[in-house]
């Protein structure tokens, strides 16, 4: 496995690396002791989690407050889409900004979210099935988000404004500028 940091080096690409032959191919997808020595942090994956969405739907930007904050491994098994990682961390010097990454079926990439970051990604294919691991549990009490079309955040979701689908939840989250909980 590689792991490339991003514009925001807490933000990770892991690209597997194919074992492939006539059979077909052999990949680990993950391996907690190299993303622990990288990190120098500790990984306690809990859950597991899966999605189904057709070309349009936008989930997210979601983030959990401590003590249920996430770190999350997002892959993509089935279809393709923009992931959209933004550091809502206050003191750090990328408040604010985002990182955005297409994961594929094809590519296998998969994206390291750490904690402090709220997360979403948009469905750019017909259908896709994305998976990921998280650190923490789900727990609604503790659930907030950020608005995906924040002006301020300039985030490029690539697809028309007028297709994305957006949950009932997610279309009433608020621009970050108003968002009353954040990390520190």
């Amino acid at each position: 496995m590689k792991l490339i940091p991003q514009s925001i080096p807490e933000i990770l690409i892991i690209q597997p690396q194919l074992h492939g032959d006539d059979r077909g191919y052999f990949a680990e997808t993950f391996r907690q002791d190299i993303l622990e020595e990288y990190t120098g942090k500790n990984f306690n994956f809990v859950q597991d989690n899966e999605s189904k969405s057709s070309k349009g739907i936008l989930r997210g930007l979601h983030y959990q407050l401590n003590p249920y904050s996430q770190s999350k491994l997002v892959r993509v098994i089935e279809g393709k889409i923009l992931d959209v990682c933004l550091d809502i961390r206050k003191s750090s010097k990328t408040f604010a900004k985002h990182v955005s990454v297409e994961l594929s079926s094809d590519n296998k990439k998969q994206l390291f979210v750490p904690h402090g970051f709220a997360h979403g990604f948009i469905v750019l294919s017909d259908t896709a099935t994305v998976v990921y691991k998280v650190d923490n549990y789900y727990s609604p009490k503790y659930e907030r988000g950020i608005a995906f079309d924040d002006k301020e955040l300039s985030i490029d979701w690539v697809l028309p404004k007028d297709i994305i689908k957006l949950s009932d939840k997610d279309k009433s989250l608020p621009l970050l500028a108003n968002a009353e909980e954040l990390f520190e």
